[in-house]
């Protein structure tokens, strides 16, 4: 028996990374998982991989479309009948281009990884609360957390966006607010807040000469944060041990960040 068992749980960037280690442990706890993925090729892959896992079906969506979103919820529905859980875990990460300053760029990264947060709970939730409750599970990210102090101080040129600090400080007030309103109708909105995870997207991003060094310098227990170490968060706030946790931010980062 798993402690999912039969839940229906709708995971959106669940082709790689993260979201795909997210849905291969709630299959291993007796959930039915939805690849909620824009890119059809890592969706491919990810279905390949979660073959004989368990009830995995893969829905394309654009988290950042309202018309996908919506589309997303509707078509789970219609095959299971219901959404118990949705994790909100797609962003932009794995192409973000942090030295781009322009506001139309600024406004892409929010549309994906703030406000495609809130389309996806806006169109989950009313299923959520027409079958008696649900769970919704953001991902916000150690960088909420932290600021860069410019080593040189050299002549000023402009504001930086902060795009992806920006948007998942954004999801942490997300969870709050959501977390308000959802909570009379059983539905509970929680967040997980990981350290730097070693996926693909962050070897891509963090030259090789500083992934050694991560842990070292970012975390209380030296160690290196892997994917798999995030799900067990995953499912504690999907199950019943936390039906009366709402409204909470963990980090999960092996002691990098200790919010009070």
């Amino acid at each position: 028996m798993g402690r999912l068992d039969d839940k229906v749980a709708i995971i959106t960037g669940a082709g790689q990374g993260i979201g795909l280690a997210y849905a291969e442990r709630f299959l291993a706890e007796g959930a039915k998982v939805v690849v909620a993925e824009l890119n059809e090729e890592r969706a491919a892959s990810a279905m390949k991989r979660l073959a004989g896992q368990g009830d995995a079906t893969f829905v394309k969506t654009d988290i950042s479309s309202e018309e996908s979103a919506n589309a997303c919820a509707a078509a789970v529905e219609a095959q299971h009948g219901t959404i118990d859980i949705l994790i909100n875990n797609a962003a932009i990460y794995y192409d973000i281009d942090n030295a781009n300053n322009d506001f139309e760029y600024l406004k892409m990264v929010f549309n994906v990884n703030l406000h495609g947060a809130w389309l996806m709970a806006r169109a989950c939730a009313p299923v959520m609360v027409k079958n008696g409750g649900g769970r919704i599970i953001n991902q916000s990210s150690g960088a909420a957390y932290t600021y860069n102090i410019p080593m040189d101080m050299g002549e000023f040129h402009e504001v930086s966006a902060f795009s992806y600090s920006q948007t998942k400080w954004g999801v942490i007030g997300l969870t709050k607010f959501l977390a308000g309103q959802l909570g009379p109708y059983n539905v509970t909105v929680n967040c997980i807040a990981p350290g730097v995870t070693m996926t693909e997207a962050t070897k891509k991003i963090v030259p090789p000469e500083f992934i050694d060094m991560i842990p070292e310098f970012m975390s209380a227990m030296k160690k290196k944060l892997e994917p798999e170490d995030l799900t067990g968060t995953a499912v504690y706030f999907a199950s019943d041990d936390a039906r009366l946790v709402t409204g909470q931010v963990l980090c999960v980062d092996g002691g990098a960040f200790m919010p009070a």
